[in-house]
Parts: C-alpha cells; sequence; structure tokens
C-alpha cells in the first residue's frame, strides 16, 4: 500500500490551487505517495465581519493548521506565507519556500481606471491597514472602508458597487487567472508589499525527517532567503496586520537589497530606508534596517499605533 501524504490548507479556492500547485511540484520528485488535501477552516476564516487589526493577527489564518501537524492529523501544511507568524510554534518549521510570485499589489477598479485617475473621494475596499496607510500617503482624498473576504469575494462585492476599487496581491490575482481584472500593477514606490507577499511556504512538524526531505526539493534558495530578510525585518519591528509595514527584498547574485517602511494609519508620517548587503546575512540585513527604521523614529510610530488600536 502506497504511503499517504495528508496535506493541510485552508479552504478557500486560493488556498486549494497554492496547495494542487505543491502536490503537482512534489510528485515530480516523489511520484510514488498519495497525496491527499485536507481542508482546515481557520480563525480567520470563521470570522468575517471584523477587521484584522481588531482581532489580532498571530496564527489568524495559521494555528488551526498548525495544531493538525502537532496531532498528526496532517503531514504539512501549505500556507500563504504573508499569514504565517514570525515565531511559530515550537515543534514546527518552515521546510520549503517555494520559488516565489511577484510580490507586488494590484488595482482592481471600475472601468479600468488607475489610482491617479480614480475621482476624487473614491471609495476602496480593503482589510489592510498597511495598503490603506499607503493609499491614502498617495492620495489622502480617498475613502478606505473595510473589505474582508477571499480574491474572488472581494471583487464580486466591488462588482456590485460597493466600492470604487480594491487592492489585492497580485500573486492570488494571477493564481486564479484574473489577471483580466487588473486595472494597475502598483510600483513600491506608491505600496511596499507585506513581508513574505507572493510567497507559498510548507510548513512540517521539525522532527518529521521524511516530510522534511521531502518538501526540500521544492525549496527555492533565492525565494527562501529574500523571505528570511523580509520576515527578520517584520519581527524586530514585531509587527503584523496591526501595524503598516511593508517590506521587499531582491537578490541579485551574492547580494541583497531589502527596503522596509513603517507608516502611521493615515499615511502622513512614515519611516522608510533600505540596505544592501550579503546573501548569506539575510535575515541580519532584515535586523539592521529594522534598527535603522527604529532610531530614526518608527519605535514611536509603532507604538502610537498600537494604542489607537486597542
Amino acid at each position: 500500500m502506497r504511503r499517504e501524504i495528508i496535506v493541510g490548507t485552508r479552504e478557500s479556492r486560493l488556498a486549494m490551487w497554492q496547495a494542487r500547485w505543491v502536490i503537482k511540484q512534489l510528485k515530480k520528485f516523489k511520484p510514488e505517495y498519495n497525496y491527499r488535501i485536507k481542508g482546515i477552516r481557520t480563525q480567520g476564516d470563521n470570522i468575517l465581519d471584523v477587521a484584522l487589526a481588531k482581532i489580532g493577527d498571530k496564527g489568524l489564518f495559521t494555528k488551526e493548521l498548525d495544531y493538525a501537524i502537532l496531532r498528526g492529523k496532517i503531514d504539512m501544511a501549505v500556507h500563504s506565507i504573508k499569514d504565517m507568524p514570525t515565531v511559530l510554534p515550537d515543534g514546527l518549521t518552515i521546510g520549503a519556500v517555494c520559488e516565489r510570485e511577484y510580490p507586488g499589489d494590484v488595482l482592481i477598479a471600475h472601468g479600468g481606471r488607475s489610482l491617479a485617475e480614480l475621482p476624487a473621494g473614491a471609495v476602496i475596499g480593503t482589510s489592510s491597514l498597511r495598503r490603506s496607510a499607503q493609499i491614502l500617503r498617495y492620495r489622502k482624498d480617498l475613502k478606505m472602508v473595510n473589505l474582508r473576504g477571499n480574491v474572488q469575494t472581494r471583487i464580486k462585492k466591488l462588482d456590485q458597487k460597493n466600492f470604487d476599487a480594491t487592492i489585492l496581491a497580485y500573486a492570488g490575482v494571477h493564481r486564479m487567472g484574473l489577471d483580466h481584472r487588473i486595472s494597475q500593477v502598483l510600483p513600491f514606490e506608491i505600496l511596499l508589499p507585506a513581508a513574505g507577499q507572493g510567497s507559498v511556504g510548507v510548513e512540517a512538524a521539525s522532527e518529521d525527517d521524511e516530510i522534511l526531505a521531502l518538501v526540500k526539493n521544492i525549496d527555492h534558495t533565492d525565494s527562501r532567503l529574500a523571505v528570511s530578510a523580509e520576515r527578520a525585518f517584520l519581527k524586530k519591528l514585531e509587527g503584523g496586520c496591526q501595524v503598516p509595514i511593508g517590506a521587499h527584498a531582491a537578490v541579485e547574485g551574492d547580494c541583497m537589497r531589502l527596503e522596509g517602511a513603517v507608516f502611521s494609519l493615515d499615511g502622513a508620517d512614515m519611516v522608510r530606508a533600505s540596505i544592501i548587503g550579503d546573501i548569506t546575512e539575510a535575515e541580519l540585513l532584515g535586523v539592521k534596517l529594522a534598527e535603522k527604521l527604529l532610531a530614526s523614529g518608527a519605535g514611536e510610530l509603532l507604538s502610537k499605533m498600537r494604542q489607537e488600536n486597542r
């Protein structure tokens, strides 16, 4: 009887797509296994009428999957890495960071308008403080309203004319075959992505040598290095969904350039910087950039925002 590998994931169409994609890649190396997907609802899937910043974000979309691995209910979990807390529960590790999709955000708007072309006072639906703050910094006349749900749900609400536009990660839109809905790919100068955005991670038990050896086959070195730097930056700042923080690392040969920023909720204040270093020091670069921002006033910004979000 063939060994069955149970792959856990959230139940959204995007999460299921990512799990199927991971299995397709794993089969190239271990076709003799029988792979089965197990959908698991998370706290974040069950609470859709409250903004993310108001319900806390540590493990909001991952905790139930973590428990399933630790209890032996699943062999691995497939996550969008931007959903993963920077500190994993004891006994778990990221066994693979798959090759990253373009990590930026896109605008989806009525009439295919760009951000600059939206009418004065246009309403943008987003649940992300990171997106909201940066868009307001670019255009303070726009109105940001809370919008939760998966990719299809958000686009459906836009089509029902509840909003003038919404902002989504390019990776999710692309993976769902909805590139034709994109009005504008937003440059990093306007909107820095979330740490880890565009990356799919495979989580497993730290002591499960068989599964770790399996998923190592689909680990992408440059993507892991970039994500490691961004997550180290976020961890040092103790950031997440409750504060507007953007980060992007780019690997070029043996060098890495990491850019990061912290914004006030209304986008009026910003501390932004970049750093260049050797790829062998990816995590250290993340820590150094965070320290650079903290020395420039990011700590005060973060403290004020956490007070406002209580």
